[in-house]
């Protein structure tokens, strides 16, 4: 009976290695089964210290934080049933290693990974900020002098609303300047006194980046537009030779060919401020961005500017 209670000596080398050593001579005097559990009682109490200190810790947030304080409340009543079924578990039969075993992995389940409600994790540092909290941090970043964030926060969200073609947009107008761009309307005797507008918008932005879908170059400005990278000017360019490609487009002329008479508005395409800044913070490469790039034009301050280009 004895011997059937006494493990292999090499079914207990795994314990014998994660013992430390003045542990390990007592648990090693043991009888095969009675050592299973002391390893396994040895690591529960080890477990148990660990986490102690980052017990007290949440307590101490649970007294400022209402998530805090439900988690920690909803853990403590796991945590007591844990035990509960640990010593059920032994009183009817079940082997203590096995017993241990199974409290421990449930023990080690509530400090696991916190819970995550509406995308964002409960219970922590990253219980979601008020607006006031978020405000006083941001002031706090803007009186640290030695704070080397770079670029503006925004930039990371513009990133993911951008298309491949859209990025190319945005490099030809950094490094080729502004871009021309044409409004057909009504002409003759009847247009000098009510104008109607017949295509606005008409470039060959897409063209010139390279973009592979030339059909959604339309949508592809109203979203720069929207996110406030470019702007569309009611000036024309200074060099009037910029034009003659463009008035030459088959759509243009199609344009122009619709009604009797027709004439072209010569607009021009520019860069924001802030869409300049976008283009050297996160498409070109750091040390290029020292190198002169051609002007862009202000934007007005009122919406003086014209509607963007017609997806339609």
């Amino acid at each position: 009976m004895i011997a059937s209670m006494t493990e292999p000596e090499d079914r207990t080398a795994p314990e014998r290695q994660r013992l430390p050593e003045m542990v390990q001579p007592a648990v090693d005097s043991l009888p095969g089964l009675a050592r299973v559990a002391a390893s396994a009682a040895f690591h529960t109490t080890e477990w148990g210290v660990k986490t102690s200190a980052k017990a007290w810790l949440r307590v101490g947030r649970a007294m400022t934080s209402r998530e805090e304080a439900a988690l920690l409340a909803r853990n403590a009543g796991e945590g007591v049933a844990v035990f509960g079924e640990l010593a059920r578990s032994v009183s009817s039969g079940v082997p203590m290693a096995k017993a241990l075993q199974s409290a421990g992995e449930s023990l080690g389940g509530l400090v696991g990974p916190p819970p995550v409600v509406n995308g964002q994790v409960v219970g922590s540092r990253d219980v979601p900020k008020t607006l006031r909290e978020r405000g006083h941090e941001l002031l706090e970043k803007s009186r640290d002098v030695w704070n080397t964030d770079q670029g503006h926060p925004a930039y990371g969200r513009i990133l993911e609303q951008l298309a491949p073609d859209e990025a190319r947009i945005l490099l030809l107008l950094l490094e080729g300047g502004p871009q021309p761009s044409v409004d057909v309307r009504t002409g003759g005797p009847i247009g000098m006194v009510n104008s109607h507008l017949i295509a606005p918008g008409l470039n060959m932005v897409g063209a010139r980046a390279g973009c592979r879908y030339l059909d959604q170059v339309p949508s592809y400005l109203n979203n720069l537009y929207r996110l406030g990278l470019v702007w569309f000017s009611r000036e024309s360019l200074r060099d009037p030779l910029e034009y003659q490609v463009v008035e030459a487009q088959p759509d243009v002329l199609e344009a122009m060919h619709s009604v009797r008479f027709a004439k072209v508005v010569r607009r021009s395409i520019h860069l924001t401020p802030f869409g300049e800044d976008f283009c050297k913070t996160c498409l070109i490469e750091e040390e290029q961005t020292d190198q002169a790039f051609p002007e862009h034009s202000l934007p007005p301050d009122g919406d003086d500017g014209p509607e963007p280009p017609s997806t339609g």
